[in-house]
């Protein structure tokens, strides 16, 4: 597999600081913005439909409301991803993954968070990555690691990472619970210390702290070695690289 861009500029859920989360304009503006890649969390339909959305209901972040599992693609799309932000985004629509795919260019890196409860996610997805010819240019994380494990059984190739809120002990020790084959790992950015992320990137894990969004923290986290950054503004960092060549 070809390496990533080192550091790589990783848009929150696109650049949710600036534009309504996990949107298609979302999206677009972080690849304006200058991110290499962007961050999005994906969920199942009561249909089947791989679509891209953090929460389990539409209700904070849409004009609707209900839990995703019990709605259909059909009536998902019927309500507005865009107005609770700003009603210049009127008329976003809960995007699909393949919409993104087809949207984004296709040199854009696509951080999926996997989460959902429904037991059919991790193979619909191993099959629309396989499908869209995305296996090499997407990385896998989440917090729930049994769904990791599950998509490096169907797809040993892919990328995975693990996303964590513990202050854990050691972050290299944490990472071999996981087993062969890890590629990265995902803390919050305050609880892995400066010294910890040289010693898991020499170790060989590409670190990428969340949610970073401060100037001077991402410079800190860029000095001690971070291999990237998520963050809601990727036009932040993206002016921090280029200040800095």
């Amino acid at each position: 597999m070809q390496p990533y861009p080192n550091p790589l500029i990783i848009g929150h859920r696109g650049a949710a600081g600036e534009a309504p989360e996990n949107t298609l304009a979302s999206f677009l503006l972080a690849v304006q913005q200058g991110a290499h890649a962007v961050e999005l969390d994906i969920d199942l339909t009561k249909d089947g439909e791989i679509i891209v959305i953090h929460d389990d209901t539409l209700d904070r972040t849409t004009t609707g409301k209900g839990f995703i599992s019990e709605l259909t693609l059909k009536e998902i799309k019927q309500y507005d991803a865009g107005i609770w932000y700003d009603e210049r985004f009127e008329g976003e629509k809960v995007p699909t993954l393949e919409e993104v795919f087809d949207k984004l260019p296709a040199s854009t890196i696509i951080n999926i968070e996997v989460k959902g409860n429904a037991e059919q996610l991790e193979e619909r997805l191993a099959n629309l990555l396989v499908r869209w010819n995305r296996v090499e240019s997407v990385f896998l994380s989440s917090f729930r690691h049994k769904k990791l494990a599950k998509m490096k059984q169907l797809l040993p190739e892919i990328r995975v990472g693990l996303g964590y809120t513990a202050d854990v002990v050691d972050h290299i020790e944490f990472a071999k619970l996981f087993g062969n084959g890890l590629y990265s790992l995902h803390p919050h950015y305050q609880l892995i210390g400066l010294n910890e992320i040289r010693q898991a990137v020499d170790y060989g894990l590409h670190v990428y702290p969340y949610t970073v969004n401060e100037i001077a923290d991402m410079q800190i986290l860029l000095q001690a070695g971070a291999s990237g950054i998520i963050t809601d503004y990727p036009g932040r960092m993206h002016q921090l690289l280029q200040q800095c060549k």
